[in-house]
């Protein structure tokens, strides 16, 4: 017998299930595991019933076609977890470390830094308010033009990261109180507005990581965190590779705390921090 599971109007066969799996790998990299048919169902329930749709196999032929429709899929089944300082450390590590050593070292050419896969903006900003607390904290230490770029496959969250705006309960998720009084002005519907400078340095672009990186430029430091763990171990070392080739000679590259590097140990030096590890590339 077929084993089937259904909710709603979807029907996910074991054959609508596999083949969607591997659409959404070759789309944006994203390894979906077994035994995942209750998440799929969640997240593109919506979806399928304002096309009609009633399989995923009837889904995956229609994406294939329809390329709003497969923009829609790909931002449904993107996972948006994101904090403010997320792990606190890697901050450290930039404003006490890699900022200054990076400022000396090459004089008045402007900082870039890349944050891949910010969600909804959070990564990219505390970024910017880490530049704000150095130069508080070290007049004259950092020359100006510094910029933060920062990327997503998903339109709905670039649109939200754009507009600098959060709502108390994202506000709540790792944002101390000291840099919401500095960084941000409530308004009148009750959320909470980034302060122009904070977002100024900051450039949205939508990038999939499976795409060419060659027209981000190069950069002193790059941000590619909690992103990796969705991806196949192919795939993960084909993204550092290319991320290698967007660093700067000596540039760094920060990872997630559940991350790890793999066999490229070629082309990055471990450097560790404590607490802490990042990597040089060579």
């Amino acid at each position: 017998m077929t084993k089937q599971f259904s909710s709603s109007r979807i029907q996910i066969t074991p054959q609508g299930f596999a083949l969607f799996r591997d659409f959404l790998q070759d789309a944006c990299g994203i390894l979906l595991g077994d035994n995942k048919e209750y998440l799929v169902s969640s997240r593109l329930n919506s979806i399928m019933q304002e096309h009609g749709f009633s399989g995923l196999d009837e889904l995956v032929t229609q994406m294939k076609r329809i390329a709003r429709l497969k923009e829609q899929v790909v931002d449904a089944m993107t996972t948006n977890e994101t904090l403010w300082f997320r792990d606190i450390h890697p901050y450290a590590i930039l404003r006490d470390r890699l900022l200054p050593e990076i400022a000396q070292s090459q004089g008045m050419q402007p900082l870039r830094i890349w944050s891949a896969a910010c969600s909804s903006g959070q990564e990219p900003y505390s970024i910017s308010m880490v530049f704000d607390e150095l130069r508080r904290l070290k007049p004259g230490l950092i020359k100006s033009g510094e910029k933060i770029v920062a990327t997503d496959i998903s339109p709905t969250m670039l649109e939200h990261a754009r507009s600098g705006k959060y709502d108390m309960l994202a506000i709540g998720r790792g944002l101390q109180k000291d840099h919401l009084t500095r960084h941000f002005a409530q308004t009148a519907a009750g959320s909470w507005q980034i302060n122009r400078d904070i977002q100024a340095r900051v450039e949205f672009k939508a990038l999939n990581l499976l795409g060419s990186y060659g027209v981000l430029g190069k950069f002193d430091i790059v941000f590619c965190r909690n992103v990796l763990i969705y991806f196949s171990s192919e795939l993960k070392q084909q993204i550092l590779r290319k991320i290698h080739a967007q660093l700067k000679p000596g540039g760094y590259l920060l990872l997630g705390a559940s991350e790890s590097l793999g066999p490229l140990s070629d082309i990055y030096e471990m450097v560790h921090c404590s607490p802490g590890i990042i990597y040089r590339a060579k």
